[in-house]
């Protein structure tokens, strides 16, 4: 099973995913949303099986300087467009596992999904 693993490294929530993954003896491949955004296919995919309103982070303070007119007209498009270009606005972490995306953390929601 290939893991990639989407975020940023001094995230708290990753630290989470990271230790999980590492206690389970589960390998990955980490990408580094500061270095390099994510790939549009992998956005795609994401959005497609969650939807952009979970997989762009509203909380966060990102989405928070997006300017109203971005914020009130977001739709899938806008999402990714939005994604490529300011990357910290995504949902942490974002996995994928053969395939599937798995957003977010939680031990449950891992377990569940890599075992």
């Amino acid at each position: 099973m290939t893991i990639k693993i989407y975020g940023i490294k001094n995230c708290d929530t990753m630290k989470k995913a990271f230790a999980w993954l590492e206690d389970h003896n589960v390998s990955y491949d980490f990408h580094d949303y500061k270095k390099k955004a994510p790939e549009e296919e992998v956005l795609k995919q994401a959005i497609a099986a969650h939807g952009w309103e979970k997989v762009i982070n509203q909380r966060g303070t990102t989405w928070r300087k997006l300017d109203e007119a971005a914020r009130a007209g977001m739709d899938e498009a806008g999402a990714i467009k939005v994604a490529m270009e300011q990357p910290s606005i995504l949902k942490r972490p974002l996995l994928v596992v053969s395939g599937e995306t798995i957003l977010g953390f939680s031990n449950d929601l891992y377990k569940n999904h890599l075992g």
